[in-house]
């Protein structure tokens, strides 16, 4: 396989706290010779584990960038033992955009690993996680939100995995984040995520839904902040004590946990995030928008347990993700 042609202005190796970007060369109108700049930073004290942190692998979530791009101007290095790698947003074109996907090739990049050095933008950019970042680090979190089509309670996430003692490393990696709810997060569709391409490697991942609606919320960044932070220690890189509050843990046993849209209209949700639900209870009705006297679709819960996510805004089209139902355990 060819080289990546991503390159990087900052020394991976060097101890001390660097910013640079990594420079991605695109012609396009507007420059003939212009490259993406993606902003990244590292901070490295010594020998230790490396850390990959990670926001705006979708442009439109923004707990992620706000808390990173924030952590690289304020880390002590002094405070670090090991190595701590900072990209805010890896989608960097959609993320100026404000955007879940690139205007540059429409790429989805949790859509696009391992990715290609001869492909789209997008896959150029995957590729050099693939090969070049993914495989400096022990540690992973890419911090997500809902976007401007869903709505999450505010979690933090490890997956069911074939390797148990894996498994178990990330659970406890989630359960250290300390966000309000933990999730065993079971993915409508894992092929070409950043976490399974992670996950392969053997690495500890975990990643958050924080909220969502297009924006982002004090309370959410916060989520965001104390979570990095407790994380960082948790892994033994960063000095102090965890900042530790009750975690509601959930679980998503099966498909079940989905609901999907299958009709277009006019969304009423009867449920509000972080309510109980019990199999067979109604959760929301679809509203025909184009025309009065229809009745209206309902939707109903395939399983007990709390209503977890949800879409917005408040218009629904067919296929669109109605809402997630978890179910309540004890710790993982």
């Amino acid at each position: 396989m060819k080289p990546s042609p991503v390159k990087s202005t900052i020394d991976f190796e060097q101890d001390g706290l660097q910013h640079g970007f990594l420079k991605l060369p695109h012609s396009h109108d507007e420059s003939a010779y212009g490259s993406v700049m993606i902003p990244i930073s590292m901070v490295k004290n010594g020998e230790g584990p490396t850390a990959l942190l990670t926001g705006g692998n979708h442009g439109d979530e923004y707990e992620g960038p706000i808390a990173l791009f924030d952590l690289a101007q304020t880390i002590d290095p002094r405070q670090i033992r090991g190595r701590v790698i900072l990209v805010p947003a890896m989608n960097y074109p959609a993320f100026q955009a404000g955007k879940r996907t690139s205007p540059i090739d429409s790429g989805n990049m949790n859509r696009s690993f391992p990715g290609n050095p001869e492909g789209s933008i997008t896959e150029k950019i995957t590729d050099y996680f693939q090969r070049t970042l993914l495989p400096l680090a022990e540690w992973v979190l890419d911090l997500h939100s809902g976007g401007k089509t869903l709505d999450f309670l505010p979690f933090c996430a490890a997956h069911r995995l074939e390797d148990k003692q894996q498994e178990q490393r990330c659970a406890e990696a989630m359960r250290a984040f300390n966000a309000p709810y933990s999730m065993m997060l079971l993915e409508i569709d894992s092929v070409g995520m950043y976490d399974t391409a992670a996950e392969a490697m053997g690495k500890v991942f975990i990643t958050t839904e924080l909220g969502g609606k297009g924006t982002a919320t004090a309370e959410t960044v916060r989520i965001a902040k104390r979570g990095i932070r407790n994380f960082l220690i948790h892994e033994g890189i960063l000095e102090g004590s965890p900042d530790l509050s009750t975690s509601i843990h959930l679980e998503m046993p099966d498909q079940r946990c989905y609901i999907g849209s299958e009709s277009n209209g006019l969304l009423e949700m009867k449920v509000d995030l972080g309510e109980k639900v019990q199999e067979g209870q109604l959760l929301a009705v679809v509203h025909d928008h184009q025309r009065t006297g229809t009745e209206p679709v309902p939707y109903l819960s395939q399983l007990d347990g709390i209503l977890a996510a949800r879409h917005v805004p408040g218009l629904i089209a067919l296929g669109d993700t109605l809402a997630i139902v978890a179910t309540v355990t004890a710790s993982p």
